[in-house]
């Protein structure tokens, strides 16, 4: 189901040196969409060169842009990439300001991706920030499943885009200094 996206990782992977077992957290500010996002929001916006109106009517062009589109607008494919390169860097901009709690590069990316799909306004007004900024990864984690309504409807799209963002973003919790502590106090 997410072979494209585990193929780009895949790939990154194998061009990066091989590091320790240990992921490196970071401030958000510092980080940039990377390869996963990217990923994640072509495979699940799509590419469309012809507007059409997305499940709730929004007017909407190319990887799932919503800026300036009007009814019959036609895109090329370097007009589409351009979109896909200042939308991304605008979710980007939103997750930079709002998350305070160090973030993996691929946690980073999974918050782009649901971003993208669901503005700023959503990722600043979430429980899902509220718990990744007290330092509750695998809370925060759970609040991405939640966000699969459009029009008041579940859309199975939503639900897989959901899951490929919680399992992207879940499976670097175990690097988070507070589930190592979780741990210890366990044993």
């Amino acid at each position: 189901m997410f072979s494209l996206l585990k193929t780009i990782l895949n790939r990154k992977q194998q061009q990066e040196p091989q590091q320790s077992a240990a992921k490196q957290l970071f401030k958000a500010a510092s980080l940039s969409a990377g390869a996963a996002a990217v990923a994640l929001i072509t495979t699940y916006e799509g590419l469309r060169l012809e507007a059409y109106k997305d499940p709730v009517g929004v007017w909407t062009i190319c990887y799932g842009s919503t800026k300036n589109v009007q009814p019959g607008q036609v895109a090329t494919l370097q007009e589409c990439e351009n979109r896909l390169g200042a939308d991304a860097e605008e979710a980007a901009n939103a997750v930079r300001k709002y998350v305070q709690h160090p973030i993996t590069q691929e946690q980073f990316d999974a918050l782009v991706d649901f971003t993208f799909n669901l503005g700023a306004g959503n990722l600043k007004n979430s429980t899902l920030l509220r718990k990744l900024n007290a330092g509750d990864c695998y809370g925060a984690a759970e609040e991405f499943r939640r966000w699969v309504y459009a029009g008041g409807q579940v859309l199975p799209g939503l639900q897989k885009r959901r899951e490929a963002e919680y399992e992207l973003f879940l499976a670097d919790c175990q690097y988070w200094p507070e589930y190592s502590k979780e741990i210890a106090n366990a044993n």
